[in-house]
């Protein structure tokens, strides 16, 4: 029986070193290869080729900006021009934008010049600046072109215009009439620069809630006419536009929008006086206007 005894339970012992060498066997390969794969797969991962981006077509050059002359503020320059344009009959004047598209840096404060300047409610801009984004990843570059009514010299939305509401003033400046105007919107329509909106009666307030502010009490000094906004009253009903601060220009003041332009890439004035500089400026050969194949000769250029 002893010796029976002995012989088994020499048997299971030896199971039993079999199964620990094979399990510690088993436990030195894992750990071995969780130390080995890791290795591995850092050197298969830098031995891979990394996908590069594909080098997109380059930019165009930038024109170089001509330097101004010494000592010259263009600012007092331009307002030297429009003292001399008033001095003028109107019908002799030709009242002219020129935008340096170089300049303009999409800061959109001649757009909030304008707002503020002429009271404007929310849904209308005269002047908003338009954002276009040329190039393909990585080379991506934006460029802004600001753009007010155009003061065309063959206006497309003064024919439509039923009522005779919108006309063409003898210095160029295509003006609306708020009292006559009827409020179709065929004008709007007719705009092929999009530079007309209709004063659908909202106030900031409607759109934050509360009560009317004061501000919006404010009387607008379009057409020298001092309008407060009301319920029922022109200019609420009525298609209105960018009029080139006509208040302003007829004092002697330039246009909001020009005084407020932080890179200087705005100009206004008379181009029918070869002093003025508008009428340098039209004279280089990167001056162009929107869309001239549509025959309407805008009065506002830009320098490309």
């Amino acid at each position: 029986m002893t010796s029976e005894s002995q012989r088994t339970t020499l048997a299971i012992e030896g199971r039993t070193e079999v199964a620990r060498r094979n399990f510690l066997q088993k436990l030195a390969g894992a750990v071995v290869g969780g130390l080995l794969v890791p290795a591995v797969i850092g050197e298969v991962a830098r031995a891979a080729p990394v996908a590069q981006p594909q080098p997109a077509e380059p930019l165009a050059e930038i024109p170089a900006v001509p330097a101004p002359s010494a000592g010259e503020n263009p600012i007092v320059r331009m307002m030297e021009d429009l003292q001399r344009a008033l001095k003028k009959p109107v019908e002799q004047r030709r009242w002219t934008m020129v935008v340096d598209l170089r300049k303009c840096l999409g800061c959109q404060g001649c757009t909030i010049a304008c707002i503020t300047e002429n009271k404007l409610p929310p849904g209308i801009a005269y002047r908003p600046v338009i954002t276009e984004t040329t190039g393909t990843f990585p080379n991506v570059s934006r460029n802004f072109v600001p753009r007010p009514c155009m003061q065309c010299e063959n206006p497309p939305c003064v024919g439509v215009c039923p009522v005779k509401a919108t006309y063409r003033r003898p210095d160029g400046i295509v003006a609306v009439n708020y009292d006559q105007c009827i409020g179709c919107r065929y004008c709007i329509t007719a705009c092929p620069y999009s530079a007309r909106s209709f004063d659908s009666g909202f106030f900031y307030h409607d759109l934050a809630g509360g009560v009317a502010q004061p501000y919006e009490a404010l009387p607008s000094p379009e057409y020298k006419q001092a309008r407060v906004r009301v319920q029922g009253d022109s200019p609420v009903g009525n298609a209105r536009k960018c009029h080139f601060c006509i208040h302003r220009t007829e004092a002697g003041e330039l246009p909001a929008c020009v005084l407020s332009c932080f890179g200087k890439a705005t100009y206004f004035g008379d181009r029918n006086d070869d002093r003025s500089l508008v009428a340098q400026l039209l004279s280089r050969a990167n001056a162009t206007r929107l869309k001239e194949e549509l025959g309407t000769k805008p009065n506002v250029y830009y320098l490309a």
